[in-house]
């Protein structure tokens, strides 16, 4: 085994380190003594490679947007010919990857729910290639929409896409009081995007644009 080999192994078992614990705790209770400690690597080793555990979690974040990102790419692929299912399915996307991968669905919430102040800026950059294919991605879908009078395409997009990482919240309540199945996640997912999409409550024509007047 050469020396770049032996240097890209080490690399690997500390990343995989990082990941464990970055993936099972939150932020600031993850130590670079504890990732030696936990997963038997030296510190010698450690500080060869990283300085300090920010240099871990940022590469942790990354490649998990990276793996999202690749994720929700080939899975989109050609999934733009139904407006309403299109949006469903790129909505629960996130969801299903992360049942599937508890340790990303930690370090995503970790940099994106609750993320460290000081390394907001760095976690913004690297969102940003995952943040722009998600708008791509609406905005196609939004060309085929029959919008509202007054709207714009850049409106929806940006409401769209806050309302994304919320959705599956909505499901799971909706879910609630029926069975636990794919079909029962499937019809509570259409009567979500249904309210999304259409609203709650039907428009009066003697109310559109007059002004509330005083309490």
């Amino acid at each position: 085994m050469t020396q770049k080999e032996r240097q890209e192994n080490s690399k690997r078992e500390i990343f995989r380190a990082a990941m464990e614990e970055f993936g099972t705790k939150e932020y600031e209770t993850v130590t670079m003594e504890g990732i030696c400690a936990g997963h038997k690597i030296s510190k010698g080793m450690m500080y060869h490679y990283y300085s300090n555990k920010d240099q871990l979690f940022l590469l942790c974040v990354a490649d998990t947007f990276q793996k999202v990102k690749e994720y929700v790419e080939q899975a989109t692929d050609g999934q733009r010919a139904n407006t309403f299912e299109a949006i469903q399915h790129f909505f629960l996307l996130r969801e299903r990857y992360f049942e599937h991968h508890p340790l990303e669905k930690n370090v995503f919430e970790n940099a994106m729910i609750h993320p460290p102040k000081h390394l907001a800026r760095q976690i913004t950059q690297l969102h940003q290639p995952l943040q722009q294919m998600n708008q791509d991605f609406l905005r196609q879908v939004i060309s085929h929409m029959q919008l509202r009078p007054g709207l714009s395409p850049a409106d929806v997009a940006s409401y769209l896409e806050c309302v994304a990482p919320v959705f599956p919240t909505f499901v799971h309540q909706r879910q609630e009081q029926k069975t636990a199945n794919t079909h029962s996640m499937l019809c509570a997912a259409e009567q979500v995007l249904q309210m999304i999409l259409y609203g709650v409550v039907q428009e009066q024509p003697e109310t559109m644009g007059s002004k509330s007047g005083p309490l």
